[in-house]
């Protein structure tokens, strides 16, 4: 029968050797435990754990030594069960990506001879986004000047009493928009350069930490 005792009573039954002591069966068994837990803000002992307790966080004595041998903590709620295996999955994604970063970063060391060749390499990407960029402006540039040709011949028309033909407004509103498409795409391209530079630096700040000889 589970005999559970306050913390008062179980500090003496630890100190008392008569007590402390399993009692034997048939030769030498197991040493028996005893366990402590809190209960309802209070500490409680016992040499058997009830299936209330069985949850909560508790301490392990061998009941010979008096000793603590083991310490269990307090079950999880299903909240923290599943607070826990998202953290242990995002830590599993963050150590392969770590992972893939490290390769990659010992496959440019073996890859590129020197500095020189690793900024060339990059070089052809900025040469050939440099060269978008200069076709968008250029588009920019010619689509204004097409929509600044129609504004002007319908403004003349107005001044002149004469109506704008449908036509001509469907143009102005066609041409507005592909200004805006082409003004975007130039401000996108523009921040994959910056992108890009951003990379060179960080590529040769890690090109030469593996480069540099070990002491």
């Amino acid at each position: 029968m589970n005999r559970t005792l306050p913390l008062l009573a179980c500090t003496l039954m630890l100190a008392t050797t008569g007590v402390a002591i399993a009692q034997k069966k048939s030769g030498e068994g197991a040493a028996k435990k005893l366990y402590c837990w809190n209960e309802n803000g209070a500490r409680v002992c016992g040499d058997a754990l009830p299936a209330h307790a069985v949850d909560n966080a508790r301490t392990e004595i061998n009941a010979r030594s008096g000793l603590a041998t083991k310490e269990v903590a307090r079950a999880l709620t299903a909240q923290e069960r599943a607070a826990a295996e998202a953290q242990a999955k995002l830590d599993k994604e963050k150590a392969a990506l770590d992972e893939a970063k490290n390769r990659r970063d010992r496959a440019m060391a073996e890859s590129y001879a020197t500095e020189d060749d690793l900024r060339r390499a990059f070089g052809e990407r900025q040469a050939v986004m440099d060269e978008s960029i200069k076709a968008s402006r250029l588009g920019v540039e010619g689509r204004r000047d097409t929509l600044i040709a129609l504004l002007r011949r319908a403004g003349e028309n107005e001044l002149s009493g004469k109506p704008v033909p449908k036509p001509a407004q469907q143009n102005v509103r066609i041409q507005h928009d592909q200004l805006i498409r082409q003004q975007e795409l130039l401000v996108q391209q523009l921040a994959e350069r910056e992108v890009i530079d951003e990379e060179l630096a960080a590529a040769l700040e890690r090109y030469h930490a593996l480069r540099q000889p070990r002491s």
